[in-house]
């Protein structure tokens, strides 16, 4: 079967980097599936889980909080603000960060501008979509 270079990034380290079939990114718009041969385009990422696919079947699984991702024909790159295993993700974890999430929510929803409210909307959800690939894990 036919692959594409993936190359996963986050501010700390490469995670991954490899040829593999397709992908599953969380895109801005809703999940999108790439294969070989994809239009050229570059997206931004909502927290959700990428899903990477191999031989037929799922291989890996990473929960990011959002970030870009350059889409091309023989290459996918992501940029993530944060990219963690879904194995190694805590539902407790997630629950406490949902806590604090729509307390800045609420903070900023009285008090600050449109964008720093979408802001910490966009943190919120991505912290709610942590808690449910916490959960499916």
């Amino acid at each position: 079967m036919a692959t594409f270079e993936l190359e996963l990034v986050s501010p700390e380290k490469l995670l991954l980097s490899r040829p593999v079939e397709m992908v599953i990114i969380p895109a801005a718009e809703g999940d999108m599936g790439v294969l070989p041969g994809h239009v050229p385009m570059i997206v931004t990422l909502r927290g959700g889980v990428i899903s990477v696919r191999e031989n037929g079947q799922e291989t890996e699984r990473m929960f990011v909080r959002g970030g870009f991702a350059e889409v091309g024909p023989t290459r996918v790159t992501v940029l993530a603000d944060t990219a963690v295993p879904v194995a190694n993700l805590s539902r407790a974890e997630a629950e406490r960060l949902i806590e604090t999430a729509e307390r800045d929510y609420q903070a900023a929803a009285a008090n600050d501008t449109p964008e720093k409210r979408e802001a910490a909307m966009n943190h919120l959800l991505a912290m709610r979509a942590m808690k449910d690939a916490a959960q499916a894990a």
